[in-house]
């Protein structure tokens, strides 16, 4: 089965704000251990960027817009632009994945409630196999529940949609 890791906006800003992306270290450690197992396995590896509005972290084109140096995409990945928090919506992520014959999706990436979840359901209602990989996405603390319960209420909930697996369930 064709496979593709998508990587949702992994952008510089998410490790700039203050507070940082939860756990962002670690983060980009485990994608980029995913990245190397899609080039060793020849899967599509597919960035997706959010621009974000006038003045925003995001904001099409400055420094905190441009995806995270430690996992930059090489010439031969897809770069794929969005403005909401599905990746499917108005963009070429849909035509890309058929152009490619890709059926399985590996999805990582921030924000764990919102991008990585519409996402995540969305994809499983365009009938794609999907796999949430549990240890390669995040968020932001709030101040009624921390990013680690909103990480692992995901990782729970989002079962209906997706098989859950850690980075190292993956490799093995």
């Amino acid at each position: 089965m064709n496979a593709a890791l998508v990587i949702i906006d992994v952008q510089k800003a998410m490790f700039t704000m203050a507070p940082p992306v939860h756990n962002g270290k670690n983060l980009l450690q485990n994608i980029s251990r995913l990245i190397e197992f899609a080039n060793k396995k020849g899967l599509k590896i597919i960035f997706v960027q959010h621009n974000g509005p006038e003045n925003s972290p995001l904001e099409k084109n400055t420094p905190g817009w441009h995806i995270h140096e430690n996992i930059s995409p090489r010439p031969k990945d897809i770069v794929i632009e969005k403005t909401t928090p599905d990746s499917f919506y108005d963009t070429a992520l849909q035509s890309q994945l058929r152009e490619h014959n890709i059926h399985k999706l590996y999805l990582t990436g921030i924000q764990t409630e919102a991008c990585v979840d519409t996402t995540c359901r969305r994809g499983f209602s365009e009938r794609y196999k999907i796999t949430l990989v549990k240890d390669t996405h995040s968020t932001f603390d709030k101040p009624y529940i921390s990013s680690q319960h909103i990480i692992d209420h995901h990782n729970e909930v989002l079962r209906w949609f997706a098989e859950i697996k850690t980075v190292d369930e993956i490799l093995r």
